[in-house]
């Protein structure tokens, strides 16, 4: 398999333009799939995740066309298959947001498991919560979900999760805009690639309001409707970069980027003492000076944690660990959300890091520490990402092994980091 080489110690500076919202680009690969008229979706990455999705589509029988390098078509005419072959849902957790669709359209589906990141246990009750609530019932068996309608189909209703997860309120949000007439999901998650979602189903002719906030009532209809739709900026790609310059203390300009989705990714940099600021929609980070962590009142040790939007996001608390390592000062990082998202950590610390993993979902990071290079695996997608830039900060080299798990997220990183200075090879 193909690993990266990468020389640690150098100094970054240059533009890096960040890809599409993963995290959108798949619910909104899926939500195509409710309408037979045809879809166009812009600003899509080519990462392996979407390329999983699009797969995953086709066995359904959807037709696919990239028409430019992130631009694709679709058009869901005619006659879905209800299943796929099982291997199709076992390579991303998204896999689950192809059930809506296929019970708007054929009134039932067969899925298997979903697969993705292993972090730790991620509940599907939300989900069947959902599905229940619009008049759809699940059956299990083995490593296979059986769902069905009524022979009236979906039903509009009141949608009550148990937590607001983002894709089992994706789930909800499809099946609310397919079941004509008025639904209520709450709590329901705010997040930006959510908001994408609403907007895109807006244009196919749902009417939704409260957009951005935890309580979503839309008015669905029968026979959405084609439309083009444009995904955001990845916020947490430029989270990433931002964090990339801050380690090794350099300047980097990242853009085109929505300003309004950056305060969540900003403040816990900033917290670490990285110096950034927006200008229009660029995000420049001045890593050349010395970072500092901002203690909490009364001088007493920071606690970052992650949290629902517009709270940290989870898929940075990888990033700003190893940022952390970086600082100057004592931090505490606090993942609440997965269970197994930071035993990557052990990795850091053979590297150098002056860290310590209290348990499962804390750990304590004392800066700045120099790194060393050393062989290392990519656990997931973000935690991959976290041990590439700990690699650039390194003094010597590295080798980062399983980068498959980087692909997944991240486009062409490689090449991207190549253009402003990294000294970083893909070895086949």
């Amino acid at each position: 398999m193909s690993f990266f080489r990468i020389q640690g110690g150098a100094t970054l500076e240059g533009t890096l333009t960040p890809g599409g919202n993963k995290n959108e680009a798949l619910p909104v690969l899926a939500a195509a799939l409710l309408t037979e008229e045809e879809v166009r979706v812009e600003n899509v990455p080519r990462i392996a995740d979407v390329e999983s999705m699009i797969a995953l589509l086709q066995a359904l029988g959807a037709d696919m066309e990239w028409v430019d390098r992130h631009v694709i078509r679709i058009r869901a005419k005619g006659t879905l298959s209800a299943s796929a072959p099982p291997e199709h849902y076992g390579k991303l957790r998204a896999s689950f947001l192809v059930a809506p669709p296929l019970l708007s359209r054929l009134g039932h589906a067969e899925l298997g498991l979903p697969g993705g990141d292993r972090i730790g246990r991620r509940r599907l009750d939300p989900h069947l919560q959902a599905f229940s609530a619009v008049g759809a019932s699940c059956d299990s068996a083995g490593q296979k979900l059986t769902l069905s309608t009524s022979r009236d189909g979906l039903s509009p209703g009141s949608i009550c999760l148990d937590e607001p997860g983002v894709m089992a309120t994706e789930n909800a949000l499809m099946l609310a805009a397919a079941a004509p007439g008025e639904s209520v999901i709450y709590p329901a998650a705010c997040e930006p690639h959510v908001q994408g979602l609403c907007r895109m189903l807006q244009a196919m002719g749902a009417e939704i309001d409260g957009v951005g906030s935890n309580r979503l009532v839309i008015r669905g209809k029968r026979g959405l409707g084609g439309c083009t739709h444009r995904i955001s900026p990845d916020h947490i790609e430029v989270g990433s970069f931002l964090g990339l310059a801050a380690a090794t203390k350099s300047l980097l300009t990242v853009g085109p980027v929505d300003p309004a989705q950056l305060d969540p990714v900003l403040r816990p940099l900033r917290r670490l003492g990285a110096k950034i600021e927006i200008r229009g929609y660029h995000v420049r980070c001045d890593g050349r000076d010395a970072m500092v962590v901002e203690r909490d009142f009364g001088e007493t040790i920071p606690r970052l944690s992650d949290g629902p939007w517009p709270a940290t996001p989870a898929d940075l608390l990888s990033i700003l660990v190893v940022t952390a390592t970086q600082a100057a000062g004592t931090v505490l990082l606090f993942e609440k959300m997965f269970e197994s998202r930071l035993f990557w950590v052990d990795r850091l610390i053979a590297m150098g890091a002056d860290a310590i993993l209290c348990d499962p979902h804390r750990v304590v990071i004392s800066g700045p520490s120099p790194l060393r290079g050393a062989r290392l695996a990519s656990p997931d997608i973000r935690a991959g990402m976290a041990l590439l830039i700990a690699a650039l900060v390194a003094e010597g080299e590295s080798e980062i092994q399983n980068i498959t798990q980087i692909d997944r997220g991240y486009e062409a990183i490689e090449t991207r980091l190549r253009a402003v200075g990294a000294q970083i090879q893909r070895i086949p």
